[in-house]
C-alpha cells in the first residue's frame, strides 16, 4: 500500500490531519469520517496494524530505514504533523467559532456529514439483504448513542487509560466520534480541554521564561493524566486497527454499509438546533443537548445556507481530489 507522493501530496496529507485532529475535538464528529471521504482511510489502518512484533525487531534492530518502510512512516509523520498543529491551533479556534458561532458551526459539520454520505454512497453498488440490514443496524446504533446519558467526571488513571483507547476508535472507526464518547462518559473537558490547556499553558512558561519549571500540584495532576490519555490512546489505535483491518479485509461491503448506517445515526448528535444542558453542581459542564425543530425565520435560513455549504465542500474536495489524479 506503499505510494509516491509529491511535495504537494505531502502538503494536503498534513492539512488532511489537521481536518483529522479539529474533528476528532467536536463531540458528533469522527476523525475516521475525514480519512474516510478524503481517500485515505484504508492505507491509514493498514499503516497502524503494520506496528507489530516484527516492526519492534527492525527498530530494536537498528535497522531504521526497513523500519520506517515497514510502517509507511512517511504517511504517519506527515499525518501526525497535521494532527499536532490541530490541537495546538486549529482545535483553539475551533473552538473559538463554536463559542460565538454555534449553531452556524454545527450546521455546516451537518452539511458535510451529509455530503460525506453522499461521496460513500456514489461507489458503493453491494446493496443487497444482507448490506442493508447491517447498514440498518449501523444507524440504530447510532442514533441509540446519540441519546445516552453522559457520565460525571472521573479523573481516575486507569480510567483515563481506558478514556484514551475507547475514544481514540473516532479516529479508526467513521461516524463514531471520539469525542462524543468523552461526553458520554463524563471526561471531555478534562481530556480535550483542561488537561490539554494545561499542557500548552506549561510549554508556554518554558519557552517564554526559559527556566526549568517547579510544576504545582494541579498542573503535575493534570500533565499525568494527558500522559495516561495518550498513552491508551496509543494502545486503543494500534490495537483496533488490526481488527479493523482485518474486518475490511475479509468483510468489506458489510462494513461499509455498517459504516454508512453509522454516520447516518451519528446526525442526531451534530444535530444544530439543541439547548446545552449543564452538570447541576458545575455550570460550566455540558452534560447533554435538548434537541428541537425550528421555526422558520432569518435565522434558521442561516443556518441552513450553512449547512448547505458544508455538503458542497465535501463534493466539491472530492471533485478536486479526482481531478488532480486525472491530471497525474
Amino acid at each position: 500500500m506503499h505510494s509516491k507522493r509529491t511535495y504537494i501530496d505531502n502538503i494536503f496529507l498534513v492539512l488532511k490531519g489537521i481536518a483529522m485532529g479539529a474533528a476528532n475535538k467536536v463531540p458528533g464528529v469522527s476523525g475516521g469520517l475525514v480519512a474516510f471521504t478524503t481517500g485515505f482511510y484504508e492505507e491509514f489502518i493498514y499503516s497502524l496494524q503494520r506496528f507489530n512484533i516484527k516492526a519492534f525487531k527492525l527498530l530494536f534492530n537498528g535497522r531504521f530505514k526497513s523500519f520506517n518502510y515497514y510502517i509507511n512512516g512517511s504517511f504517519l509523520a506527515y499525518l501526525v504533523t497535521g494532527m499536532v498543529i490541530s490541537y495546538f491551533s486549529v482545535s483553539k479556534i475551533l473552538d473559538f467559532l463554536i463559542d460565538k458561532f454555534e449553531t452556524k458551526v454545527w450546521s455546516t459539520f451537518f452539511g458535510m456529514v451529509i455530503g460525506s454520505i453522499f461521496y460513500i454512497l456514489k461507489d458503493f453498488k453491494s446493496w443487497n439483504l444482507k448490506t442493508v440490514s447491517f447498514a440498518v443496524m449501523g444507524t440504530i446504533l447510532g442514533l441509540t448513542i446519540s441519546f445516552i446519558e453522559p457520565s460525571s467526571e472521573n479523573d481516575n488513571l486507569l480510567f483515563v487509560f481506558f478514556c484514551g483507547m475507547i475514544s481514540i476508535t473516532g479516529m479508526t472507526l467513521p461516524g463514531l466520534s471520539g469525542s462524543f464518547i468523552l461526553l458520554l462518559i463524563g471526561n471531555y473537558k478534562l481530556l480535550l480541554i483542561d488537561s490539554v490547556n494545561e499542557l500548552y499553558n506549561t510549554i508556554n512558561d518554558i519557552i517564554t521564561i526559559g527556566i526549568s519549571l517547579k510544576l504545582e500540584a494541579e498542573r503535575l495532576r493534570m500533565l499525568k493524566i494527558l500522559f495516561c490519555f495518550t498513552t491508551g490512546s496509543i494502545v486503543g489505535l494500534v490495537t483496533f486497527s488490526h481488527l479493523l483491518n482485518y474486518i475490511i479485509k475479509k468483510h468489506k461491503e458489510i462494513t461499509t454499509a455498517t459504516i454508512v448506517g453509522f454516520i447516518l445515526g451519528s446526525l442526531g448528535i451534530l444535530w444544530p438546533w439543541k439547548t446545552k444542558i449543564f452538570n447541576s453542581s458545575n455550570s460550566d459542564i455540558i452534560v447533554n443537548y435538548d434537541k428541537f425543530i425550528p421555526s422558520l425565520n432569518y435565522d434558521t435560513t442561516i443556518n441552513l445556507a450553512f449547512m448547505s455549504l458544508g455538503g458542497v465542500l465535501v463534493l466539491w474536495l472530492d471533485w478536486y481530489g479526482n481531478k488532480i489524479n486525472k491530471i497525474k
